[in-house]
């Protein structure tokens, strides 16, 4: 089994001490044992893995590739959305039933193309952009504490997801290199793809139809989807992730845990949860962490160090 002494970057307290404490009693035989084969762990990934401020990362890149194509298709400057989209104006992409602005974005900087030159697009995107406010490239803001939670729960035979609102193919680039995911263990947002075989060989094309968003009510759908097992550790930041929350610990035959990280560090990383400025929104989730016993994890007080 492995030590709790992995959890360097976690300060000695009631939230380490919860995460132990519950690896311990379902991986020693016992009353509440959990087969490995059982031990699912899902994990958001914007604000739970990485930061979400100023603007979720995936979000970032849409802009950085507007900017790209504006020179040789200048109309698209044109379009509301884009501007919008330009001017980090998260409330009017967000708007609407289907958050129509946003879907146009996504359109215009992720549709139409093969998932290779996709895959090409992204991973130069990572190589290249740094995030605003850290100066460092995204893939190296990384929350240290919540890497190491992820090879301590892998050293107990956990197998360990991501279940996020981002899009999956965007993330399935970088995951494995970064967090020790495999793209096949991703669960995220999608649309539908078609096939084509073409002169030099057989493509995948990327389109913006038949949209499934991987948020709120949505991630347990995910999950039930592509894993197949419901989650007993689940891992999230916002009341996006309440769902997924509610879904792995409520009523679920197995010993079960969750976990909220609280953004609570203004000076090494942002303080927010009611009010963010960005995505992340922490308030019901919250307020029914106590109700549930979900660990609820303040950055400033429970890690000491963030990247």
């Amino acid at each position: 089994m492995g030590q709790p002494q992995r959890l360097s970057s976690w300060r000695n307290g009631a939230s380490r001490d919860a995460i132990t404490h519950f690896v311990e009693r379902v991986t020693t035989d016992g009353p509440v044992f959990v087969p490995p084969s059982e031990r699912i762990a899902v994990f958001d990934n914007d604000g739970t893995l990485w930061p979400e401020n100023p603007l979720p990362f995936q979000f970032a890149f849409a802009i950085d590739e507007l900017k790209r194509k504006i020179p040789a298709e200048p109309k698209l400057g044109d379009d509301p959305m884009v501007q919008a989209a330009l001017a980090g104006d998260l409330a009017t992409l967000m708007g609407g039933a289907h958050f129509d602005g946003l879907m146009q974005v996504l359109a215009l900087t992720h549709a139409g193309m093969t998932t290779v030159e996709f895959w090409a697009i992204v991973n130069n995107w990572m190589a290249t952009a740094k995030h605003p406010h850290f100066d460092k490239p995204y893939d190296q803001v990384i929350y240290k504490p919540m890497l190491e939670l992820l090879e301590y729960l892998r050293a107990n035979d956990f197998k360990t997801f991501i279940v996020s609102g981002g899009g999956a193919d965007f993330m399935r680039v970088w995951v494995e290199r970064v967090y020790g995911i495999p793209p096949e263990q991703v669960v995220g947002s999608t649309a539908h793809t078609t096939f084509e075989l073409r002169e030099d060989g057989p493509v995948l094309v990327k389109t913006m139809s038949n949209v499934f968003v991987d948020d709120n009510a949505g991630k347990p759908v995910g999950i039930h989807s592509f894993i197949g097992r419901r989650p007993i550790a689940c891992f999230g930041n916002s009341d996006g992730d309440q769902a997924m929350l509610q879904y792995t610990t409520i009523n679920n035959p197995r010993l079960s845990f969750g976990l909220i990280v609280h953004h609570t560090d203004a000076e090494r990383e942002y303080a927010y949860d009611s009010q963010p400025k960005s995505t992340g929104k922490l308030v019901a989730a919250l307020e029914e962490a106590p109700k549930r016993g979900w660990t609820v994890v303040s950055m400033k007080d429970d890690w000491s160090t963030i990247f």
